[in-house]
């Protein structure tokens, strides 16, 4: 019994000296939490949204200062009229527009009915509608508190005009696609090269290839390489599915598509090799593409969950992960068919990350192999 009690005493010591295992047992656990907790919330925050108010009176004023009165819509001051709208819902500037017909309080007391238009972008389905759901009770809300202000000969009602821009049919294969695609070039390019470089470390031949004639970018290159050409194919793949099983469309150029997600995928990459310089073997590998990639892409990109319902340190760290500037891309090619005007913002971060990764990644793997 006293050989047993020191052998499990034995076991404790190591588990407690090992830091990636107390890091696997209380550290995951923490931090799963705590994510979930914070990003797990159906409800919509802080999306921008578009008041076009031909003629503003106090009942346009009061409308417009119900609809932002909770932090569920956030008002973007600079579009003013309906020619600016197509632009800001191109560039992903709003998520919703409400649009006031003329002389908005006139209409209410004269003619005892006004129309109200709701354009949401339906690019993202559910987020739209969710907002739609929201505006709608506001502006019953609205009436209702109008009605009780006014006699009962001049009751009203407000007629609500719904559209839904890019996706009317709330088909939600049109955020599936861009967000498998983007999952997928992450899986292939960043975990499967940093497991593959930490298990020719694991198994000493790494040192091998050291001692040929190829160089260390040479050597990188070629290991990276066919991770490339795979991703590639797998996102050609995921459009293909897309376009002629589930009808998404692909409105922008195939050619900017290609070349943007060669970009992310080349980020990936970079990614991918950064993390094997730091991993001693294929576990702690996995581990940290895990934990520092695949969670925080699903979670904290936008691709499951809207990320201006999230903490805005969670939407700083969301900043930094490659997906958050690749899903707008996506759906900006294939959903709205915008170019790289529209895009250049997007495609300058990733072009950004690609070279500071690269060369940190680049720096390190010297460091830690020549």
């Amino acid at each position: 019994m006293n050989r047993f009690l020191a052998f499990i005493t034995k076991e404790f010591r190591h588990i407690l000296r090992d830091r990636r295992t107390l890091m696997i047992l209380f550290g995951m656990p923490v931090i799963q939490v705590l994510l979930f907790g914070f990003v797990l919330n159906n409800e919509v925050q802080n999306a921008r949204v578009a008041v076009i108010d031909p003629s503003p009176d106090h009942e346009s004023r009061t409308l417009t200062h119900k609809l932002l009165a909770d932090d569920i819509f956030k008002l973007a001051p600079d579009i003013t009229s309906l020619n600016e709208l197509e632009g800001a819902f191109r560039r992903n500037e709003i998520k919703m527009a409400m649009v006031l017909p003329h002389d908005f309080a006139g209409s209410l007391a004269k003619v005892g009915t006004a129309t109200v238009q709701i354009i949401g972008d339906a690019s993202d389905p559910n987020t739209a509608s969710t907002l739609v759901q929201y505006a709608q009770s506001i502006l019953l809300n609205y009436q209702q508190e109008y009605n009780s202000r006014n006699l009962p000969s001049t009751a009203t009602g407000i007629k609500v005009e719904t559209r839904m821009r890019y996706n009317p049919e709330m088909k939600s294969v049109y955020n599936f696609v861009p967000g498998v695609m983007t999952l997928i070039l992450m899986l292939v390019s960043a975990m499967m090269t940093s497991i593959t470089i930490a298990r020719e470390k694991e198994m000493g031949t790494m040192e091998v290839l050291l001692v040929s004639p190829l160089k260390p970018i040479q050597i990188i290159l070629g290991k990276t390489t066919p991770y490339l050409a795979l991703s590639f194919l797998n996102a050609a793949v995921v459009v293909v599915l897309g376009v002629v099983v589930f009808g998404m469309p692909l409105k922008g150029s195939v050619l900017l598509l290609a070349f943007e997600s060669i970009l992310y995928t080349f980020v990936a990459l970079s990614l991918g090799i950064f993390i094997s310089t730091k991993a001693k073997d294929q576990m702690g590998a996995m581990f940290m593409s895990a934990l520092g990639l695949l969670m925080p892409t699903m979670l904290l990109s936008g691709f499951i969950f809207p990320r201006e319902s999230m903490p805005v340190p969670l939407q700083v760290i969301g900043n930094a992960i490659p997906a958050t500037w690749f899903i707008p891309i996506v759906k900006g090619i294939m959903i709205k068919g915008v170019g790289l005007e529209s895009l250049w913002k997007e495609t300058l971060v990733l072009v950004g990350m690609a070279m500071f990764f690269l060369v940190l990644s680049l720096r390190n793997f010297k460091d830690r192999l020549e």
